[in-house]
C-alpha cells in the first residue's frame, strides 16, 4: 500500500478522499489555490501545497504543477476525485510517466469511453444495447436523410465529446433538423474542440439509471448494484438513491449483468460507473461510462457497508479485487442530494457569497460529505455544489422522511441554496411513490416553487428561525459583558 497520496482536488471530494487516507493511516497531500488556502480539505490533509494558476480553477488544472507537488512531497501515487483532470488521459499518462500511480484506470480505456462515439461503438460490440444512431463522419452529406429516417424523431443531436449538456439538442421534426446539427457542432467545437456528433432516438421521460462497478484489470469485474439519477435540472443530477425504485428483479439483473459485461470486455481497472437511459416499457440503452468515482457514490457504500475510496486504493496499489459477486449484500435504502449554491425560483441560477452561518444536522442513518466552513467565500470560480447529505433506511419511505427531515434542519445562511427546494422533491406524492423520470422537475415545477412571500414575511422567517438557533438562545440567556463580569450589584 502507498505511504503517501496525492489529492488532486478540493471541496467535499478531497475532504471524502483525505479521510479515508486518515483511516488507511497513509499520509495525504492536499494542493490548493490562494483561494483556498483556509478551505477545511487543506486543513485536513497532513500537508498542503500551493499550485498558482491564472484562475483558480486552472490551477487544479495544472498537471505539471500537481507532478511537481508529488515529487516535493513524496508522493507515490495521485487520487483525482471527480471533475477537474479526473477523466484527462494525458494527465494519467504523464502521472505514469513520472513514475506514479494515477488511481483509476488506464488512459487506453479512459480515452476510449470518453470518446461517446467509440464507446457506443464498443458497448454494441460487446452486447450491451444501445439506442439506434447515426454518426455525421460515416456521411457527412446524407447524415441529416439518414438520421429522419433511421433514427426518427424525435431524436437527439449529441457531441462526442461532450458532457453537462453542451453540443445537445432536442430535435422534434424535419424542420428543425438542419439547424439543430449546425448549433450542436459549433458548440461540440467551441466546449470541446471535437466538432464529431451523432443523432440518436430520443426516450420520451426515461429514467437514468447507472451501475457501480469494480475491475482488477484482468477482466474481472464485480458490479456494486444500480443508483437512480433521474432527478436532475439542467442535465445535472441533484438526487440520486439505491436500489432504483420500481425495477423487476429480472430487468434490474439485465441492466447490472450489461454493465459488468461492458467492463469486462474493456479490461477494466478502478472504479467506474456505467450509465443507462431506462424508458417507459423497460428497454434500456448504453448512454456512458464514466471513469473516475461518481458524487452519488455514498449511496452504494451505505447500502453495501463498503468503502469505495479504500477499494479503489487496494486495486491501484496491486491489491486486486477483495471481493466477489457473491459478498454484494445490500440492505436498506440509501438517498442523497447535492446542495448546491443556486437560486431554484430563478432557474437554478448559481448563487455566491460569504457563509455567515453553517449548522448542520445530526441524526441516526446520517452522512454528510462537505467541504465548507463558516466564513468560506463561495465565487463563480467552482462548481456550485457545496455538501451531499446522504441518509440509510430500512425502506425507502423511511431514508425519505429522514432525509427531508435533515435538509428542515440545515441551516446556511450568507449564500442562497436549494435547500428547501430539495426537501420539497422528497415530501411530493410522485416522488414518494417512485414514479421519477428525467423530467420530473419540469413536470412538477409548480408544486415545488417557493411559495410567494412578502418582504415582511420574509424578514420574520429569518428572525424566527434566528431566534430558533441554540447558540444565539444561550447568548440571549447570558448577561451581555460588561456586566457579566462585574456580578451581583444594584445601582
Amino acid at each position: 500500500m502507498f505511504t503517501t497520496v496525492l489529492v488532486a482536488n478540493r471541496g467535499e471530494i478531497a475532504c471524502r478522499i483525505l479521510r479515508t487516507l486518515k483511516e488507511q493511516g497513509i499520509r495525504s497531500v492536499a494542493i490548493h489555490h490562494h483561494v483556498d488556502r483556509n478551505a477545511p480539505h487543506v486543513a485536513l490533509a497532513d500537508q498542503a501545497v500551493e499550485i498558482r494558476g491564472a484562475t483558480p480553477a486552472a490551477a487544479y488544472l495544472d498537471a505539471a504543477a500537481i507532478i511537481e507537488a508529488c515529487r516535493v512531497t513524496g508522493a507515490q501515487a495521485v487520487h483525482p476525485g471527480y471533475g477537474f483532470l479526473s477523466e484527462n488521459a494525458g494527465f494519467a499518462e504523464a502521472v505514469a510517466a513520472a513514475g506514479l500511480v494515477f488511481i483509476g484506470p488506464d488512459a487506453g480505456v479512459m480515452r476510449l469511453m470518453g470518446d461517446k462515439i467509440r464507446s457506443r461503438e464498443f458497448a454494441r460490440a460487446a452486447g450491451v444495447p444501445v439506442a439506434p444512431s447515426v454518426i455525421r463522419e460515416d456521411d457527412p452529406a446524407g447524415f441529416l436523410d439518414r438520421a429522419a429516417r433511421i433514427v426518427g424523431f424525435p431524436m437527439l443531436i449529441k457531441a462526442s465529446a461532450g458532457g453537462g449538456g453542451k453540443g445537445m439538442k432536442i430535435v422534434r421534426s424535419a424542420g428543425e433538423l438542419a439547424e439543430a446539427a449546425r448549433i450542436a457542432a459549433g458548440e461540440a467545437l467551441r466546449y470541446f474542440g471535437d466538432d464529431r456528433i451523432y443523432a440518436e432516438r430520443l426516450i420520451d421521460r426515461p429514467r437514468h439509471v447507472e451501475v457501480q462497478v469494480l475491475g482488477d484489470g484482468t477482466g474481472r469485474v464485480v458490479h456494486l448494484g444500480e443508483r437512480d439519477c433521474s432527478i436532475q435540472r439542467r442535465h445535472q443530477k441533484i438526487v440520486e438513491e439505491t436500489p432504483a425504485p420500481g425495477l423487476a428483479p429480472a430487468l434490474r439483473d439485465a441492466i447490472c449483468r450489461a454493465a459488468v459485461d461492458l467492463a469486462s470486455a474493456a479490461n477494466y481497472r478502478n472504479a467506474g460507473t456505467v450509465e443507462f437511459v431506462l424508458a417507459p416499457d423497460g428497454a434500456f440503452y448504453f448512454l456512458e461510462m464514466n471513469t473516475r468515482l461518481q458524487v452519488e457514490h455514498p449511496v452504494t457504500e451505505m447500502v453495501l457497508g463498503i468503502d469505495l475510496v479504500a477499494e479503489q486504493l487496494h486495486i491501484a496499489a496491486g491489491g486486486g479485487l477483495r471481493f466477489t459477486q457473491g459478498d454484494m449484500m445490500p440492505e436498506g435504502h440509501a438517498i442523497e442530494c447535492r446542495i448546491c449554491a443556486e437560486e431554484p425560483q430563478a432557474g437554478f441560477r448559481p448563487a455566491t457569497g460569504r457563509i455567515g452561518l453553517l449548522d448542520l444536522p445530526r441524526l441516526p442513518g446520517l452522512r454528510i460529505d462537505g467541504g465548507i466552513a463558516r466564513g468560506q467565500e463561495v465565487t463563480a470560480a467552482f462548481d456550485s455544489m457545496l455538501a451531499k447529505i446522504i441518509v440509510h433506511g430500512p425502506d425507502r419511505a423511511t431514508a425519505a422522511a429522514r432525509l427531508a427531515r435533515a435538509l428542515d434542519e440545515t441551516a446556511i445562511l450568507g449564500v442562497a441554496t436549494n435547500v428547501d427546494h430539495l426537501a420539497r422533491i422528497l415530501r411530493h406524492p410522485a416522488f414518494l411513490s417512485g414514479a421519477v423520470d428525467t423530467g420530473f422537475l419540469d413536470t412538477h415545477g409548480a408544486d415545488l416553487a417557493l411559495p410567494e412571500t412578502g418582504p415582511a414575511t420574509a424578514a420574520g422567517a429569518v428572525i424566527a428561525a434566528a431566534l430558533a438557533h441554540p447558540v444565539l438562545r444561550t447568548l440571549i440567556r447570558e448577561t451581555p459583558e460588561p456586566h457579566g463580569s462585574i456580578g451581583f450589584w444594584r445601582n
